[in-house]
């Protein structure tokens, strides 16, 4: 077993299911194979195939009708809910999305830095242009959206990876001294921009919320290149920025931790 990250050693066969339904859950709409998985995590077929069957059972895993393919199941789903209806910054901060809508018309986003990617944790979507994949749950590699870079400037340049990074689409950054110069621009003038960076065809406006420090939740604005004017992108600012104030003097008067509530670490 190895060590977790508070010194206790980890139980290898927890540690495999949470492998399990993470692969799972990053394959999306793809199904899997039993021997892909098992091929996947480097276990035993006749293991796996214990495993599913008991997540199937508890219904964390799901099968199509032959049994051959497999699948996150609902109680992920229920589970992922209620983080959400727990956690009391995204209750704190969704009035605030609504209120960023309204204002804009445009997309509006929390998101909470996991490791090197962004996971969304609420949307606001306008409702003048596509949906932009930005749905609750969904997962961006934090440096290549203005989510993530307005987290990663609230950190030390020495904490970003050598790279090469993802290339999500031909605008992201895939080596660290171009990211390292954004980030400095992004601290210089207080919020980021993502420019086609994460989805083709949009541009993002990333604001850290410094109730914690250092910052994990981020609210952003998402906006088609074809919709934005000199006079739009400055009314976005703006009208971020106050929202930024609004939430974190609203967090400062009532912190997580107090009124019962538990401060999540």
């Amino acid at each position: 077993m190895s060590e977790t990250g508070g010194g206790v050693r980890e139980v290898k066969s927890a540690g495999r299911t949470v492998e399990l339904l993470e692969l799972l859950a990053a394959r999306g709409d793809r199904p899997a194979r039993l021997q892909e998985l098992a091929d996947e995590l480097s276990v035993p077929r006749s293991s796996m195939y214990a495993l599913l069957q008991t997540l199937i059972g508890r219904g964390w895993v799901r099968t199509d009708v032959t049994g051959s393919l497999y699948g996150i199941g609902i109680h992920a789903l229920l589970a992922g809910t209620s983080y959400l209806d727990s956690d009391p910054r995204v209750r704190l901060v969704r009035p605030y999305l609504d209120e960023a809508s309204e204002a804009l018309g445009e997309t509006i986003h929390l998101g909470r830095l996991d490791g090197r990617s962004v996971a969304y944790l609420a949307t606001r979507e306008s409702h003048e242009y596509p949906r932009t994949l930005s749905r609750v749950g969904r997962r961006l590699p934090a440096h290549a959206g203005a989510l993530g870079k307005a987290l990663l400037a609230e950190r030390p340049d020495e904490d970003l990876p050598e790279g090469p990074y993802e290339a999500l689409t031909p605008h992201s950054h895939t080596a660290r001294e171009p990211l390292r110069a954004d980030l400095a621009e992004v601290r210089a003038r207080g919020y980021s921009v993502d420019r086609e960076e994460g989805v083709p065809g949009i541009i993002g406006f990333g604001f850290a919320l410094r109730y914690d420090d250092p910052a994990q939740d981020a609210i952003s604005c998402s906006v088609p290149v074809a919709r934005l004017t000199p006079e739009h992108e400055g009314r976005i600012v703006a009208v971020m920025r106050e929202i930024r104030t609004k939430i974190e003097t609203r967090a400062t008067g009532a912190a997580p931790g107090g009124g019962g509530a538990v401060d999540w670490r």
